[in-house]
């Protein structure tokens, strides 16, 4: 008898831990995902926009509610509460440093829960905590950023300067594209253009001296003209008819034309 009361806390212990194994496996537990910035720069006395995303398994629900805490910069106490969002509505914070200062510009349906303080102070640097709840979801742990309030000297370059000078670029560049393949038309048209005469034809008018004033007269017109056909290169010869190779004896030289090379 002794020994059957023995085997019954360790059927007891067996049959229950199948069970809860059963429950918890086939019911697993889902948890909210929360993100925020690892670290933001407002400048004095401006509004900074604290944003805060999460993505969540089950469908946004009517308890669902967003928590916001600080923690200053250096300090050792518990964080506070400075805006709790629940049931459609806001609760605005009513401490001293946070009064009428945090405004809710987020959005649960869109995965949302970001606020926006205004007339940021050098004593508002410290860690902001977000805190996001949709039963049955559950976050492991609020997402945290670190503020710091610094003054307009201080602030990063932002990306506008960047992108402003990138356009000017681009503009210029085109600019200069433009203008360079401007003038590379318009060269390449004067080469096909053709106003007076070549060095060839100048070759023709001293020819002319020696007794070819009529072809003379008639390359000046061609070249006066632009509408004449252009004439090509004349190449011209003298003939010796002396035949003697005394270099003493009078040569009797005559010009003629041996090539006659002419474009259509």
């Amino acid at each position: 008898m002794d020994i059957r009361l023995n085997y019954i806390p360790i059927f007891y212990v067996v049959f229950f831990g199948y069970y809860f194994l059963l429950l918890f496996g086939a019911f697993p537990a889902s948890a909210i995902d929360v993100y925020t910035p690892d670290e933001l720069m407002v400048e004095n006395g401006t509004t900074g926009v604290l944003r805060c995303t999460f993505k969540s398994s089950e469908v946004i629900s009517s308890g669902a509610s967003v928590s916001w805490t600080f923690l200053a910069e250096g300090s050792d106490a518990s964080p506070i509460t400075i805006f709790h969002y629940s049931a459609g509505r806001p609760y605005p914070p009513h401490t001293a440093q946070f009064k009428e200062r945090v405004e809710w510009i987020g959005d649960l349906n869109k995965k949302d829960a970001s606020i926006k303080l205004t007339k940021m102070q050098f004593r508002d640097n410290g860690t902001y905590s977000c805190d996001v709840k949709n039963p049955p979801d559950f976050e492991v742990m609020p997402a945290r950023m670190q503020l710091r309030v610094v003054t307009k000297e201080a602030l990063p370059q932002t990306n506008t300067a960047v992108i402003v000078g990138a356009v000017i670029g681009a503009i210029i560049g085109l600019i200069l594209i433009t203008v360079v393949t401007y003038l590379i038309i318009r060269r390449q048209e004067s080469n096909h253009d053709y106003e007076g005469c070549t060095s060839t034809e100048s070759v023709s008018s001293q020819a002319a001296r020696l007794g070819k004033k009529t072809e003379s007269s008639s390359e000046g017109s061609r070249c006066s003209s632009p509408s004449a056909p252009v004439q090509g290169p004349v190449i011209y010869a003298q003939l010796d008819h002396s035949g003697s190779k005394n270099p003493n004896s009078v040569h009797k030289m005559e010009p003629v034309v041996y090539a006659d090379i002419r474009k259509n």
